[in-house]
């Protein structure tokens, strides 16, 4: 078993969840990166279980397709070592006899990071997962315009 600090009460759980849409042959997969409060790492996996079952979710989608959110299971679970503050590692990755072309590889220059990329017109070709009872509160909300024409 993994080095785990007797006050550790931090876990980082990787939850993988699979979307299914009705009609669509492509599912959708997301790794969810959660973390856990927990006391050992047996609390920890539990834990991490019933977040991922609370992914569970069917609704329609604007196009009245049902989606289907089913949680598959854990991907990655670790405790966090260091107390949880500005700095503190939440997980490591190591990599040994990289040379420097694969180094830059792995490299994302700042206007590739998720968080600075515009966004993007929905793709039609995307399975659509969004949420009909959301789409329609939010066309109600925005004067009754069709958020969805719109899209």
């Amino acid at each position: 078993m993994a080095y785990i600090p007797k006050d550790a009460e931090w876990y980082i759980a990787e939850l993988v969840i699979e979307c299914n849409i009705e009609g669509n042959p492509h599912n959708v997969i997301h790794v969810n990166i959660v973390l856990v409060r927990a006391s050992s790492p047996e609390d920890a996996f539990e834990k991490a279980e019933e977040l991922g079952y609370q992914s569970n979710d069917t609704y329609l989608n604007p196009k009245n397709q049902t989606v289907t959110f089913t949680y598959r299971g854990l991907r990655h679970l670790d405790v966090i070592h260091d107390e949880l503050e500005h700095g503190a590692e939440l997980m490591f990755e190591e990599k040994i006899g990289i040379c420097e072309s694969e180094l830059q590889q792995i490299l994302t220059p700042k206007s590739q990071l998720a968080i600075f990329r515009p966004l993007k017109p929905v793709d039609s070709s995307k399975p659509d997962y969004t949420s009909k009872e959301i789409m329609d509160e939010v066309a109600k909300m925005m004067s009754g315009d069709s958020v969805i024409e719109r899209l």
